[in-house]
């Protein structure tokens, strides 16, 4: 594997450019330090992103949430596997390293070009609904929604997972590598133990009550009731057997095999919350292919994932309405944040009312992409003031249906992973257990996700269908938006984020950074946030968007600072490769 350390030279000139671009954002990753035993071009990556800079490639690239799992990835594209090879790789070890945010049992979407033919496909790993849920799982007695965490601790909350049917159809479509071989560095990492970074160590402390309602979720997280911490060597036996029967008998292993009883048994089984999760759920379930969702901005085409995704609809929606607008002016000017604001706040009022599973209600999705209708939503910005109220357009409808808003909720615990393989194919994957911990309820080593709580907990607003409500087998509304940026045809970006229903601005904050301010990738990630979804501002703390705060409220915006921890990863695709990786999380791009 080539070293990075000669190609930082390249790059380190523009380091002082990328730092100013940063400002004073606030990361929480841990240094090159906290990763012990890694090699030292990885740790060369860390550095480089600490600098500010963008790791700079000529054959693959990939960008990823934790340096053991790029280690992984990497070695699988340095020994000539495809970017499919890779995200299988990856994912596995992701779901050891970052167990709360994604894993084997949660659910996942793949946006991915295809070199050769030149074609964008996306599936669909997301999870469903048991045939056994009614629309009124999530409430009470008396028909009113259960509390967030009531909902979410234990068996109710579990959706059919979707990630290991996700990453058995991605080998078989795109991979050249043996299966089993994918599976090892996570088996060896499981056995061996890796190294709790600081964020790993945070996120169980400030969780270990929830933690602690699962005997074998709390034994993992606390041994001998103590709270693991940041340095701690952690093995996952139980991770490793299943990494191994999952290499020996494939996806069906989870599937209608032994894992899958297991899960369901967990779920119906959990104490106190037990969930009506079944093993013809799980032998039924099925990765979907669906039709990319592609939008204009500035003469570049953006993709990503349709319903029952958000995602690229929400993306291309804020995209769409900022096209008349100047931006130039950059992230530090209050009417630039007033444009992006109120696009935000534009499609998230459609994404309120008409998203949701498109196998079970008629979503507009080319009508919300119109570009008349946009032109007619995005005339609202011409003014200077933030607008009053902000509500659901009214655009074409394949179906005359009538959706009451939506009030569910999404909570950032995600991961993003981008990757270009030496041919050329990209993938731009998120993928998820939802809530940090998920149902708490952990199994074989990995945690089970709380998906369904992405449904709506009311079925009906004043007598009106929500359009996410729950119904038996359908997938919740996500706001994961894997994107794939394209010009004449040919990738020039994979971008992508966790952070729940913020993905959608961090994301489309990003693909401004690059098109309109004229950042590199890092710089991109590394823009302080300024989100708007329903009305308030969401500024982040600690860096100068927070010093916007007295402009935007003189613009007539309710203003809140806080931690907007999103984890972007980012590659460009022109006639080099260049990686930027998110300076609040512990994730790093390496190429070669």
């Amino acid at each position: 594997m080539r070293g990075i350390l000669s190609i930082l030279f390249v790059v380190m000139a523009g380091a002082g450019a990328a730092q100013q671009a940063a400002d004073a954002v606030a990361p929480e990753a841990p240094g090159a330090g906290a990763f012990v035993g890694l090699p030292t071009e990885i740790a060369a990556a860390l550095e480089a992103k600490e600098a500010g800079v963008p790791v700079v490639a000529t054959d693959w690239m990939l960008a990823a949430a934790n340096p053991h799992a790029v280690k992984a990835g990497a070695d699988v594209l340095a020994a000539g596997g495809t970017a499919a090879d890779a995200l299988v790789a990856v994912q596995v070890v992701l779901g050891l390293v970052e167990p709360q945010s994604s894993g084997l049992g949660g659910g996942a979407f793949l946006v991915w070009y295809d070199a050769e033919s030149g074609v964008v496909t996306t599936l669909d790993g997301r999870e469903t609904a048991p045939l056994a849920a009614t629309p009124t799982l999530f409430q009470d007695e008396n028909g009113e929604p259960l509390k967030f965490f009531d909902a979410v601790v234990g068996g109710r909350s579990v959706g059919t997972p979707g990630t290991p049917a996700l990453l058995a159809e991605v080998h078989a479509r795109w991979g050249n590598q043996d299966w089993a071989s994918l599976l090892q560095p996570g088996i060896d990492l499981a056995e061996a133990g890796f190294t709790v970074s600081p964020r790993l160590a945070a996120l169980v402390e400030g969780d270990q009550e929830r933690l602690s309602s699962s005997g074998v979720t709390a034994s993992y997280f606390m041994p001998d009731a103590e709270v693991i911490q940041p340095g701690n060597t952690l093995k996952n036996p139980a991770y490793a057997a299943t990494l191994r029967a999952f290499a020996e008998e494939g996806a069906g292993v989870f599937y209608g095999g032994q894992i899958g009883r297991d899960i369901v048994a967990t779920v119906q089984g959990a104490s106190g919350n037990p969930g009506v999760l079944s093993e013809v759920d799980m032998s039924i379930y099925r990765v979907k292919e669906r039709p990319a969702v592609c939008a204009p901005y500035r003469g570049y085409e953006v993709c990503g994932m349709g319903p029952p995704s958000s995602g690229a609809v929400a993306v291309g929606q804020i995209l769409m309405g900022l096209e008349p607008y100047d931006l130039s002016a950059g992230p530090q000017d209050a009417q630039v944040r007033r444009l992006i604001g109120d696009a935000g706040r534009l499609a998230f009022a459609d994404r309120g009312r008409y998203l949701a599973d498109s196998d079970y209600v008629p979503v507009p999705v080319a009508g919300l992409l119109d570009p008349s209708y946009m032109s007619e939503r995005a005339s609202a910005l011409d003014g200077e003031m933030a607008l009053e109220e902000v509500s659901a357009g009214n655009p074409t409808f394949d179906h005359a249906l009538i959706w009451a808003d939506d009030d569910s909720i999404e909570f950032p615990s995600t991961s993003h992973v981008s990757i270009v393989d030496a041919a050329g194919n990209v993938a731009s994957m998120t993928t998820t257990i939802e809530n940090a911990f998920g149902s708490r309820l952990m199994l074989g080593g990995f945690l089970l996700n709380n998906e369904l709580t992405d449904f709506s907990f009311r079925t009906h607003r004043d007598g009106v269908p929500i359009a996410n409500r729950l119904e038996p087998g359908k997938r919740p509304r996500s706001s994961m938006a894997p994107t794939i940026v394209l010009k004449d045809g040919k990738p020039v970006l994979a971008v992508g984020s966790p952070g729940g229903s913020r993905i959608i601005g961090y994301v489309a904050q990003t693909i401004v950074g690059v098109i309109d301010w004229g950042l590199d990738v890092q710089q991109a990630v590394s823009v302080p946030h300024a989100v708007n979804r329903f009305g308030a501002y969401d500024l982040e703390e600690g860096t100068s968007a927070a010093e916007l705060q007295d402009q935007l409220v003189a613009l007539g915006y309710d203003v809140n600072t806080r931690a907007l921890t999103s984890g972007l990863h980012v590659i460009a695709i022109g006639d080099d490769l260049r990686g930027g990786a998110d300076p609040r999380r512990e994730g790093i791009a390496f190429g070669q």
